[in-house]
Parts: C-alpha cells; sequence; structure tokens
C-alpha cells in the first residue's frame, strides 16, 4: 500500500477508536435504559452498529499490521511505471485523457482515479515508459492508450 493509503487507514482506526466507539457505547446505555431490551430498536440498532465498528476495528488492525509500505519516491524506478505512479494517458480511439494512480486494493477509488495494481489497466501500465503503447482488455473489448507522462 502507498505511504497515504497508510495513514488514511490509521486516521479511520483512531476516529473508529476515539469517537465511533464512545459514541456507540453511549447509544447502546441510552437504549438499555427505555426498558424491555427484547424489542427496543434503538438497542438492536445500536448493538448492529458496535459490531460493524468493532469488526472494521479489527479489520484495519489487521491491514495495518501486515501492509508493506511502499513510498515510489525511494525505488529507482528507471524511467518505467511501477507501483504508487500517476500516469496520465490517452485513449487512441476517442483522444480522451485520462489520469489514474496505481495503489493497492484497499486504496482503489475509481472515483478518486485510483486504480488498484491489479486491475487489468493497472497490470498493463506496470513496467511501460512514456511514449509506450498499451492494449487494455475491457469489458467492450480491447482499449489502446498512449502513455502521455507519469510522476510519484
Amino acid at each position: 500500500m502507498t505511504v497515504n493509503g497508510f495513514k488514511l487507514l490509521e486516521q479511520e482506526l483512531e476516529r473508529l477508536k476515539t469517537v465511533e466507539r464512545p459514541n456507540v457505547i453511549q447509544a447502546i446505555a441510552e437504549a438499555r435504559g427505555h426498558g424491555d431490551l427484547s424489542e427496543n430498536a434503538e438497542y438492536a440498532a445500536a448493538r448492529e452498529k458496535q459490531s460493524f465498528i468493532e469488526g472494521r476495528i479489527a479489520n484495519i488492525e489487521t491491514k495495518l499490521s501486515y501492509a508493506q509500505v511502499i513510498d515510489p519516491t525511494k525505488i529507482n524506478n528507471n524511467g518505467r511505471i511501477i507501483f504508487g505512479a500517476t500516469v496520465k494517458l490517452i485513449d487512441l480511439e476517442s483522444d480522451s485523457m485520462a489520469t489514474y494512480q496505481i495503489v493497492g486494493e484497499d486504496e482503489a477509488d475509481i472515483k478518486a482515479a485510483k486504480i488498484s495494481f491489479t486491475s487489468p489497466v493497472a497490470q498493463s501500465l506496470i513496467g511501460k515508459e512514456i511514449g509506450s503503447t498499451v492494449e487494455v482488455k475491457v469489458p467492450g473489448g480491447l482499449k489502446e492508450y498512449e502513455i502521455i507522462d507519469f510522476s510519484f
């Protein structure tokens, strides 16, 4: 995962432990005060939310403990695209431009133009140089892109 992705997970973990967990504990305590727990929808909802928060905390702690943080600025890339690169492409069919950052699976967010290193687009880009043309198998067939630039 990227350095930024690791920091974001750490921030989410801190928020879950210091804000979300205490809030849900308070909500459970308030719901208990409303009487019979077997027919208390607020209590059931608060317990469900607590379960989700605790599961997410455990999930993030596991990811952080096993994470391999890669800082691409400290790797000699020999002028080639590697993990962590932000790549500018041009679609050779439509002449439209696209920019993607190659990130870890947990960081991928297509709306933020972050694609997983396991995606077909990233797989076709890794190891290539500026000016290279790559073919990517997409659901609609084959797409051809030219690599315009990349940075870290």
